[in-house]
């Protein structure tokens, strides 16, 4: 049976406040659920994350350390740490629970514009403008290893679920597929004809989704390398792409102001959610994959949550 995602004013059996989560004073460049679904982060160009009680909307805190655009927000699999990229240059590890920083990485040439933490929580993966993907050790914010090979900036890396493969894109319109293990490289995935933005992996790995200026998606396969299909209808640069937790479904956020949901399976798009007049800059589904998370950008500058209802 074909499952239709359709956008419900009210998630039924949870007193949720669907309403635009204001307070940021600049776009919003990437959100994240803790992994009990309770809490939100935001990162912005104001240089500030904010952390978001989802079921009520409310703002709980405002940590301010960086001292440029913040590009990313990562929660641990435990939900005890917080970590974020910026134009600092830095990574910042939070405290999740108090907010303070345990410790900032500091090594990167430029922006940090992707962060992610693998597995097993031992180690950080973080992209730059600088060009490079680098490793760390999560406990002592020592640099493990340094994966070099894009031309241009790197905007996104993530990793599988098993930790063995890094997946990064760049604005050098490349993904590049990396031995976690031992940082080589296993592919080189061209096809874009734009800068990449983003890259999402599939909660089984076996999918990779791609972003681009190109007005695509494109999903890849992680074994090898291969392109499986492409997703067109957006009308401008796709800025943001995230799975379903259940991998049923693809979410692209773009320029042209709105959001799309695919089935991965077919390519086919199931459906359009007109958002505000601002351009999607992130996107994140929650745990349960009930509620889809938007950050824009430009003058709104607001965090959205789209309950979404499975029929």
């Amino acid at each position: 049976m074909t499952l239709t995602m359709l956008i419900a004013a009210l998630l039924m059996g949870a007193d949720l406040d669907a309403r635009p989560l204001g307070g940021h004073a600049s776009s919003v460049m990437s959100v994240a659920f803790s992994p009990d679904g309770k809490v939100l982060a935001s990162g912005s160009r104001d240089k500030t994350i904010k952390l978001w009680e989802v079921q009520s909307g409310r703002l709980v805190q405002t940590l301010g350390e960086h001292t440029a655009d913040v590009y990313a927000v990562e929660f641990s699999a435990q939900g005890d740490l917080l970590a974020s990229g910026s134009g600092d240059k830095t990574i910042k590890l939070w405290d999740a629970r108090t907010g303070t920083v345990i410790r900032t990485l500091v090594g990167h040439g430029d922006a940090v514009r992707s962060v992610a933490f693998l597995p097993d929580e031992k180690t950080l993966a973080s992209a730059s403008v600088d060009t490079t993907v680098r490793l760390w050790d999560v406990r002592t914010g020592e640099l493990k290893q340094t994966l070099r090979g894009h031309t241009q900036r790197v905007k996104s890396v993530v990793c599988t679920p098993d930790g063995k493969t890094l997946a990064s894109c760049s604005s050098d319109k490349t993904i590049r597929l990396w031995d976690a293990g031992t940082g080589k490289l296993k592919f080189v995935l061209a096809g874009h004809d734009g800068d990449l933005e983003t890259v999402a992996m599939s909660p089984d790995g076996k999918r990779l989704a791609s972003s681009s200026g190109d007005t695509t998606v494109r999903l890849w396969e992680v074994e090898t390398g291969k392109l499986q299909c492409t997703l067109t209808g957006h009308a401008a640069e796709v800025d943001a792409v995230t799975f379903s937790p259940d991998g049923k479904t693809v979410a692209s956020g773009c320029k042209d102001q709105c959001i799309k949901l695919w089935d991965p399976q077919t390519g086919a798009l199931v459906e359009t959610l007109d958002g505000p007049e601002a351009r999607l800059e992130s996107l994140a589904f929650s745990p349960d994959g009930k509620i889809l998370a938007s950050g824009s950008g430009g003058p709104e500058s607001l965090v959205r949550l789209w309950p979404i209802v499975r029929r």
